[in-house]
């Protein structure tokens, strides 16, 4: 028999890397409505604090923890700190990641004059910003017997983007980390952990809008073409993430492992034609 609580997180821990983001805000909410408990990890207080109101306010539960996920120091002291209020941790969303402005090649620079130093940022912040946590809090979502680890990957993994090399590197370097991790996590704790990512295609962000948008609203070139190529012919909503994300942290998914799941209105599978 199929159970009725499948896609249910009640009770469950999980963590957000990258939650005071704007993809994090559908992440940590979408946890919630499902009756997990999501730690926000980012380093926007504010935000983070605004967001557990939030949550606690509609009757959930959450836990904000200042820190960066390149600082392994600070995600240990995280871990020991949700340890003690919450006894366990059974997933981890690694949210954190984006483009940061040194690792986007400008279209009047020349390709062979490359900001390296920009590039290794972007390409650091979006690998070893996942590696780094998984670290630090596999092993505990491996004790609680059927924990799951969901990474961020990107169109820009699957398809060549002009300009964002860096960010691109990083997320290719998460594709081929999700599938090794998984089958080396497989081989050692068997079924009680998974890893899987998800694939975003364009969501308007933070970091991507100044590409995407101009001050008025209306869409860039690169916005334009981006909208052409992509079937549905518009950006994705954050809240259209939640889905497959519930699903990779649910139990719903407990047989799936080192998938890439695409969210992404069609645009990797078209040909343009």
């Amino acid at each position: 028999m199929i159970p009725s609580d499948m896609f249910s997180l009640k009770g469950k821990v999980i963590i957000v890397t990258g939650g005071t983001g704007v993809l994090g805000a559908s992440f940590v909410k979408g946890i919630a409505q499902q009756g997990g408990i999501p730690i926000i990890l980012g380093q926007n207080a504010e935000k983070g604090n605004e967001r557990v109101a939030d949550i606690i306010s509609n009757g959930g539960m959450a836990h904000f923890i200042a820190a960066n996920v390149l600082e392994e120091a600070q995600l240990i002291t995280a871990k020991n700190e949700i340890l003690e209020k919450f006894g366990k941790i059974d997933g981890l969303v690694n949210g954190a990641g984006g483009n940061i402005p040194t690792g986007v090649l400008p279209p009047t620079e020349d390709v062979f004059n490359l900001n390296i130093e920009g590039m290794k940022d972007a390409l650091v912040l979006n690998l070893w910003g996942t590696v780094i946590p998984v670290q630090v809090f596999g092993p505990e979502i491996a004790k609680t017997g059927n924990g799951s680890i969901v990474n961020i990957s990107s169109v820009s993994s699957k398809r060549a983007l002009t300009r964002v090399l860096g960010y691109s590197m990083g997320k290719a370097a998460i594709d081929t980390y999700t599938k090794w991790f998984a089958v080396e996590m497989a081989n050692r704790y068997g079924d009680t952990i998974r890893m899987n990512s998800i694939m975003p295609g364009f969501f308007l962000t933070t970091q991507n809008k100044n590409l995407l948008t101009n001050t008025d609203g209306s869409y860039t070139d690169r916005g334009n073409a981006i909208i052409r190529n992509t079937p549905y012919k518009r950006f994705g909503h954050p809240d259209e993430l939640v889905g497959a994300l519930i699903w990779l942290l649910s139990d719903a998914s407990k047989f799936v492992t080192g998938m890439d799941i695409g969210v992404d209105g069609g645009f990797t599978i078209n040909s343009g034609v």
